[in-house]
């Protein structure tokens, strides 16, 4: 018997059989431990959906299953005209959970959401460098130079001022590092001289609490009875940690656990025959793409740009490649992101048209170069090298001659940010639900200069779209430069839009009310359990 499948088997003695007699414990077969139970300080889905995805709110959270952002722990807020100041309206009468060290004594308010924001802002906050100190994600979001203040105007409102109008300021609040933690419970601990539980001990204001952990075994949480959006109608939520997919899937098989993540994708052809098993699906947040190096000739001509993307056989590349775990792209955001534009008509594979057009740009007798595959698999792209080998053939059909380059993966990304390259495939997964989050960081001016923008692609009529979409605060406004954007972007043929991946979620059968998070949570508030 193996290590894992040992594990599997401790595991279900100490949890017994998920059945009737426990209808209302729901067991996730996670991944892995968590890093710990503050999502400021890491940035794993595994921590966030141990943490901040059911222990903890924020102001504003993204709609279970969408990436459309609702009220959180805030019931309303206020934009400045200059959109340099956010004023959020608290929601009263919401509890902290009550753990074995913290009994709280007063409702979440206005020093909650200070102290939950300061502790990263402020080096000289008494929480700063607590636990470590790293910020990771607050940093990478540009919070630090993006807040000037984060103020209590009183009990329950808070005002947020800005260095800068931020159209997604919002959105970006909505992710995980943006969690509110307890003030009162943290004054505590800093006073027992024990700060440190506050991170490992977890007390938010979500839908379960931490009852206990077993590093590599299991989380319990049970329902926090005093949840603002009312009791869940799981009463016990239990985490069984099974690193194997192989095992995990064994265990839904019988019937140890109700949800799994990650999938081998190995045993999706058996998963979908199996009638226990609910396998459910949906296109990823996420691209994967040949970007051209538009700095260098002949990418610079959109002539050359607009023939390759015609001479690359999108469909056979997703049959071979994704196997049924992608669909061909046509925009550079997913279609599960708002303002994607759908009137956007992709190129059709069309090899005549391809050598018409590159005649045309006075590449008749076609041209030498090369194409960067990554060496590695990631969710956007399984199989880079298989990838390129397909599309070095299609360009091959219309006269191009591609060198297949590839690198040790810092390496590559290194000498990809030099441009060192002449096309190459990369891809993207967000993490906020907001257009900004592709457009700006992928094809802005700004990143083509050090940034993730590896087409080096900087064209004015474009950027001008979504620098002002950043400016601008209504979503009604921005949707509409966006898909102008994504217009311009398609003629321009700065890449080829190659696939969004899908996303697998096995469930039992008795699992209600599944929804796959876009942004790849796993959230257990909505979900039941059938009688």
């Amino acid at each position: 018997m193996n290590k894992a499948l040992m594990g599997a088997v401790a595991a279900a003695a100490l949890l017994g059989a998920v059945g009737a007699a426990e209808a209302k414990t729901m067991v996730y077969c996670s991944e892995g431990s968590p890093e710990g139970f503050n999502p400021q300080l890491f940035t794993t889905g595994t921590t966030f959906d141990a943490s901040s995805r059911n222990v903890y709110n924020r102001l504003v959270e993204f709609e279970r299953g969408t990436t459309t952002v609702q009220p959180g722990l805030a019931e309303r807020y206020e934009v400045s005209d200059d959109g340099l100041t956010y004023t959020f309206h608290l929601r009263k009468g919401v509890k902290f959970q009550t753990t074995k060290s913290f009994t709280p004594s007063r409702d979440f308010n206005a020093d909650d959401v200070v102290f939950s924001f300061m502790r990263q802002l402020d080096p000289n906050h008494p929480y700063n460098k607590v636990s470590g100190g790293t910020y990771e994600y607050f940093q990478g979001m540009s919070m630090p130079s993006l807040l000037k203040a984060v103020e209590k105007v009183d009990d329950h409102t808070v005002r947020f001022v800005l260095n800068r109008p931020e159209a997604p300021f919002i959105a970006n609040i909505a992710m995980d590092f943006a969690s509110i933690l307890s003030a009162e419970y943290a004054d505590q601990m800093m006073k027992a001289g024990t700060p440190e539980k506050v991170d490992l001990e977890p007390v938010g204001t979500g839908p379960y609490q931490l009852v206990n952990y077993q590093k590599d075994a299991v989380i319990r949480y049970k329902a926090h009875p005093d949840y603002w959006r009312g009791k869940s109608s799981l009463d016990t939520l239990v985490f069984s940690i099974t690193p194997d997919a192989s095992v995990r899937y064994a265990k839904i098989q019988a019937g140890e656990c109700h949800v799994m993540p990650y999938p081998n994708p190995a045993d999706l052809v058996k998963m979908k025959e199996d009638p226990k098993v609910n396998l459910m699906s949906q296109e990823g947040l996420n691209i994967g793409y040949l970007a051209f190096n538009v700095r260098k000739k002949p990418f610079d001509d959109v002539k050359v740009r607009q023939a390759l993307n015609m001479a690359v056989n999108k469909a056979a590349i997703i049959d071979a490649i994704y196997q049924g775990a992608g669909k061909a792209a046509k925009n550079p955001i997913p279609p599960t992101i708002w303002s994607y534009n759908d009137k956007v008509e992709d190129y059709a594979y069309d090899p005549e048209k391809a050598k018409a057009l590159l005649k045309e740009a006075g590449f008749e007798n076609g041209f030498e170069t090369d194409i960067w595959a990554m060496p590695v698999q990631r969710p956007y792209n399984p199989n880079a090298r298989r990838m390129a080998e397909m599309i070095q053939a299609d360009w091959a059909a219309v006269g191009v001659k591609a060198q297949i380059v590839s690198y040790e993966w810092g390496e590559y990304l290194k000498r990809a940010q030099a441009g060192e390259h002449q096309t190459l495939l990369l891809g993207w997964t967000g993490d906020n639900g907001d257009p900004d989050n592709f457009l700006v960081v992928l094809l802005g001016c700004d990143a083509a200069n050090g940034g993730s923008n590896y087409a080096g692609w900087c064209y004015k009529p474009f950027d001008d779209l979504i620098m002002k979409a950043k400016t601008v605060s209504g979503q009604a406004e921005r949707t509409k430069l966006y898909e102008e954007a994504q217009v311009i972007f398609k003629e321009q043929a700065p890449w080829v839009t190659i696939a969004h991946s899908v996303v697998y979620q096995p469930i039992r059968p008795e699992v209600t009310d599944w929804k796959i998070d876009p942004l790849g949570g796993h959230y257990f508030y909505g979900p039941g359990l059938k009688d």
